[in-house]
């Protein structure tokens, strides 16, 4: 299997009442279709998976897989704090029908954790599954970023494709792309550092990023793929500012608010997740206006 392009880390829309919106889901994933994306991943950071029930997290896969069309990838994300957990999840994806995994580090007792646990760890679930699993590696969320000797490693397991590094460390990603095997695939999970990414020998990325701006980001890929050099690093220098504004300084309010302005379904995050406030909101309508100058605003 190859994973080459640009994946959207899909956000969760809820309803009026707080639920999840299955319609809201497969209305995104109808618009996505039509992108350039290579594919989505479902229920990872981005899509809130921490909050939801396992009831939520099933409807909510069940759901993508109905609206997903041949031509793009679905990736779950299936990491939990165990390995028996992620094991099971990992299962579960697989029998719906999604083609790859994505599992985070487990780092709730991280004092406890060394590089052999995480080895240990994903051996385990590589073993057991009937998909291939990605490494994922999201310091800023968890406090643990798999360092170059135990990606190296685990790189030589038949079943584990490749790693989603969102440390935006590109020396390490430099690395691994000089150490592992061909069949390893390393994507980086930040719109900041996807031209250096690219250019150091990464296959593409999974971004947040590309629920509001799916046709930039896959612009970007193309040109770099394409040598068109200035125009990506001009590209790249926009993108890395609507990154900062909408997800470093938005988090996952930010970047749904960005989505209700190109007309997805974006909406609220789940407490306790805060909405965005006014005048964030105005910062970011005027980045995705210069952008998109045909975003509405809401």
């Amino acid at each position: 299997m190859v994973i080459n392009g640009i994946f959207a880390a899909l956000t969760t829309p809820y309803a009026s009442d707080g639920t999840v919106s299955l319609s809201g889901v497969r209305q995104n994933i109808a618009r996505y279709n039509q992108t350039a994306l290579a594919g989505y991943v479902i229920l990872g950071s981005t899509g809130e998976s921490v909050m939801l029930s396992r009831e939520e997290s099933d409807s909510i896969l069940v759901a993508a897989r109905e609206a997903g069309i041949a031509e793009k990838l679905l990736i779950a994300g299936t990491g939990a704090e165990s390995t028996a957990e992620t094991i099971a999840k990992t299962k579960r994806a697989a029998a719906l029908g999604y083609q790859v995994a994505l599992v985070k580090t487990p780092y709730y007792y991280k004092p406890a954790y060394r590089p052999e646990t995480y080895i240990q760890h994903y051996r385990a679930v590589a073993d057991a599954s009937p998909i291939p699993i990605l490494l994922y590696s999201v310091p800023v969320f968890t406090g643990i970023a798999l360092d170059t000797p135990e990606i190296v490693e685990l790189s030589q397991h038949p079943n584990i494709l490749g790693i989603k590094d969102s440390s935006g460390v590109i020396q390490r990603v430099a690395e691994v792309v000089a150490a592992v095997p061909e069949r390893f695939h390393v994507l980086t999970g930040g719109a900041a550092v996807i031209y250096p990414a690219l250019s150091v020998g990464a296959r593409g990325a999974i971004l947040a990023l590309a629920d509001a701006l799916p046709e930039k980001c896959a612009e970007l890929y193309h040109l770099v793929l394409s040598g068109q050099h200035d125009r990506a690093k001009s590209l790249q220098l926009q993108l890395a500012q609507a990154s900062r504004r909408v997800l470093s300084e938005g988090s996952i309010a930010g970047l749904k608010y960005a989505m209700d302005l190109r007309g997805y379904q974006g909406g609220l995050p789940r407490l306790p997740l805060l909405p965005l406030k006014e005048d964030k909101k105005q910062a970011i309508a005027a980045l995705m206006s210069h952008l998109h100058p045909a975003a509405a605003r809401v």
